[in-house]
């Protein structure tokens, strides 16, 4: 039979646990983790020493993760063979360079997580990968399009700037570098500034302290393939954080640690994941030419509201949008309207928060801690997550939950943590904190790029991002952004956008260096109408300030008139895909002007 729900009750409960974590101070509340350098050494590669470079190459890309592998590999098919990668990292991978946290995996299925499958041949040991076989599929990358070959690491870029008279950028880096390109790609995405609470006391703490970016095996013991920490058998450890990362690491740590102290401000919502290996004779009936693409597209249909059709990857997101389907389809068509449909949508929602919050009663054998794990917030509020031990860790006997109703943790003092009044003393303090989100894109790139007659993208962003298809700038010629916003904006699965975007950056960048031009770069009126078409939309569900605070609603302040501009295509992913699709095959490149 089923459960009624008081729907009324609900939206009430929402409310009061959102009104007990709305802050005033939004993204201020935290600090950037490079405030305390202690904190901030790269622990899985030395440095090596090297001359500064001040040569020139054809396309220089910032960034080594996905965005950069991809479009490397996409120039290099496209004929470009001198690309250059600038990397903060000492190896390929971006975040996923940093992030070797025990238990570290996707949380979208690595069919469509991991780009580039078919073209290096891989196939993912696992519908979820760990990070080990991220990271070594981004190095078979750089192997495999021979992106090593003049690449940068342990270098960021300190200055942007292009040169009219001599058609070419200027690049500068914090290893005094300064080289020119003809091409500059930009792929620092939002997930490589990693932040900290902005708690009292933060460098008071006499014991251990590092960041889940920085994991320090030489501390915990174990490694990043899943060796027992050994050394944390006689430790008391805390973990800050109970957001994504949290949820993957705490089994671990809560399995090695004599005591763990889990200090939680807001729950996330845990799924089943349902983990496990690929089989590889299935494998091979499905890895036929253009496989990958077929199951891109196919996960965008599935999360769009169109007809039903096969779901190949079945997961939790696309089972959201198929409750959603099939709440509206139960409605007569005559009542398909946006108030009825909304209403369905709500209702789906409901159905499955009340499973997720009844599947911690199922798992967490202590009362009390079962209450304070369940997420009192729509499913799209913060980032879904989806794990097969994480609510089984706090039925482990030296694991405790600390849950502070919203309050968040009070200050760090030189021998612990204290919260809720109490003071929690432990040797060890990992903050599961995340990466910095909601800054602006400059901020977040440590470099303002500076293009046609001095103008700063700083500047010309100073309203909100302007850009044609999220990718060019117009006063920026010969450069390009890879990054979700003002196209699809698909957050469940970042690099399908990363693909699509390298795809058209090879496509222009062939188009151009076929025909000889010096120059590639959109109209003013072309990146007008584009922008006027993102501003077109309502926003998303998820950036709604009715949400708990968190990076999807800008902790909390909402979708305001400038962070709108950071918004995708108003038809959602499957039209921007359609939509740049037939603008690569049409060959016209409309809006861009070659010179």
């Amino acid at each position: 039979m089923t459960k009624v729900l008081d729907k009324d009750a609900i939206r009430e409960k929402y409310r009061i646990e959102r009104e007990k974590r709305v802050r005033e101070d939004g993204n201020d509340q935290y600090r950037r983790l490079s405030e305390l350098q202690d904190l901030v050494v790269d622990p899985y590669t030395p440095v090596k020493e090297r001359a500064p470079v001040t040569d020139h190459v054809t396309f220089a890309f910032i960034g080594g993760g996905f965005a950069g592998l991809v479009t490397g590999a996409r120039l290099k098919q496209a004929g470009i063979d001198d690309v250059r990668i600038i990397e903060k990292g000492g190896d390929f991978g971006g975040t996923w360079y940093w992030n070797r946290y025990p238990g570290a995996q996707c949380d979208t299925a690595s069919m469509i997580y991991m780009p580039l499958l078919e073209e290096t041949g891989h196939m993912p040991t696992e519908k979820y990968a760990h990070a080990p076989e991220i990271r070594e599929h981004c190095a078979r990358i750089g192997r495999q399009f021979d992106l090593y070959d003049n690449a940068l690491f342990h270098t960021g870029v300190t200055a942007l700037s292009w040169d009219d008279t001599k058609k070419v950028w200027l690049i500068e880096t914090t290893r005094g570098d300064a080289f020119t390109a003809k091409y500059v790609g930009m792929g620092t995405g939002p997930l490589h500034i990693a932040k900290l609470p902005g708690l009292p006391g933060l460098e008071s703490f006499k014991g251990k302290a590092f960041h889940t970016s920085f994991w320090d095996y030489s501390y915990t013991g174990g490694t990043p393939e899943g060796a027992p920490m050994e050394n944390l058998a006689d430790k008391r450890v805390a973990i800050i954080g109970t957001g994504a990362t949290a949820v993957q690491c705490v089994p671990h740590v809560a399995k090695a640690a004599k005591e763990l102290y889990v200090f939680q401000r807001t729950p996330s919502s845990i799924d089943a994941r349902n983990n496990g290996p690929i089989d590889a004779d299935w494998f091979e009936t499905i890895a036929e030419p253009g496989w990958q693409q077929k199951w891109y597209d196919n996960f965008v249909e599935n999360q769009s509201q169109g007809l039903p059709q096969e779901d190949y990857v079945m997961d939790g997101w696309t089972e959201i949008s198929r409750r959603i389907r099939e709440k509206v389809m139960q409605l007569p068509m005559s009542e398909w309207n946006p108030e009825t449909m909304m209403a369905a949508f709500e209702d789906a929602d409901f159905e499955k928060m009340e499973e997720i919050r009844s599947r911690v009663d199922s798992i967490v054998q202590d009362e009390e801690t079962a209450q304070n794990l369940k997420a009192w917030y729509r499913q799209l509020c913060k980032r879904p997550c989806f794990h097969d031990t994480y609510l089984q860790a706090y039925n482990e006997p030296g694991t405790e939950l600390v849950h502070t109703d919203g309050k968040g943790v009070e200050r760090i003092t030189e021998n612990g943590v204290v919260a809720n009044g109490k003071t929690y003393e432990v040797d060890c303090i990992i903050y599961a904190s995340g990466f910095e989100v909601g800054s602006d894109y400059t901020a977040r790139a440590g470099f303002d790029a500076v293009g046609r007659g001095g103008e700063k993208l700083s500047s010309h962003w100073d309203n909100g991002m302007r850009t044609l298809h999220g990718l060019h700038v117009n006063g920026f010629p010969n450069m390009f952004i890879v990054q979700p916003s003002q196209a699809a904006n698909l957050i469940s699965n970042v690099p399908h956008n990363i693909v699509d975007h390298a795809n058209t950056i090879s496509a222009v960048v062939a188009q151009a260096e076929s025909n000889g031009f010096s120059e590639v770069e959109p109209t003013k009126d072309a990146e007008d109408a584009w922008v006027d078409l993102v501003l077109s939309g309502a926003g998303m569900v998820i950036g709604s300030t009715e949400c708990t605070p968190g990076y999807y609603n800008n902790e909390g302040k909402g979708i305001t008139e400038k962070n709108r501009h950071g918004l995708g295509h108003p038809g959602g992913a499957r039209a921007y895909f359609a939509h740049i699709d037939a603008w690569r095959k049409s060959g016209e490149f409309k809006g861009l002007v070659f010179s």
